[in-house]
């Protein structure tokens, strides 16, 4: 796929995804940069991983401006502190050239990540199920069990 097609696809990606879908790949992108800068870190090529840790930094600053603290402002509070201190441990991966602070980094996001993924199936779970009860069916008697058999 060319660049081009690829960023197209990337667009529209973004463009029809529900915001929990767009949270998702907030995490999978900070995932990926910060690996990016983890080989370029161990193969010495330090402007590779300046620009990967740059743009995990500069998702972690999304994640954070994004929370809501007028709807849940404990929880928000807890995970601004957790995105500023992932976003110090880059600062420091990036300027030490420190793995072990982006393998830290890595580690957080990925639960951050199945935590969200989680949170996501529940509310998808909690959302067919308010749909279904939205539905008008009418009840089952005995015509429809007569009509219907099991064996072929």
């Amino acid at each position: 796929m060319t660049s081009n097609a690829a960023n197209e696809y990337l667009k529209a990606k973004v463009l029809t995804a529900t915001p929990e879908q767009l949270q998702l790949m907030l995490f999978d992108g900070a995932l990926r940069f910060c690996e990016k800068a983890r080989v370029a870190i161990l193969a010495s090529q330090f402007d590779q991983s300046y620009e990967a840790l740059s743009k995990a930094q500069k998702i972690l600053l999304e994640l954070s401006c994004s929370l809501k603290h007028d709807v849940a402002p404990e929880l928000c509070k807890n995970l601004s502190a957790l995105y500023t201190y992932c976003y110090r441990r880059l600062v420091d991966a990036n300027v030490k050239h420190e793995v072990n602070a982006i393998d830290e980094v890595i580690q957080l996001m990925k639960y951050q990540r199945e935590t969200w993924v989680l949170l996501m199936q529940q509310m998808g779970s909690a959302k067919a199920g308010m749909a279904a009860r939205k539905i008008d069916m009418p009840a089952p008697d005995s015509r429809m069990e007569q009509r219907i058999s099991m064996s072929a």
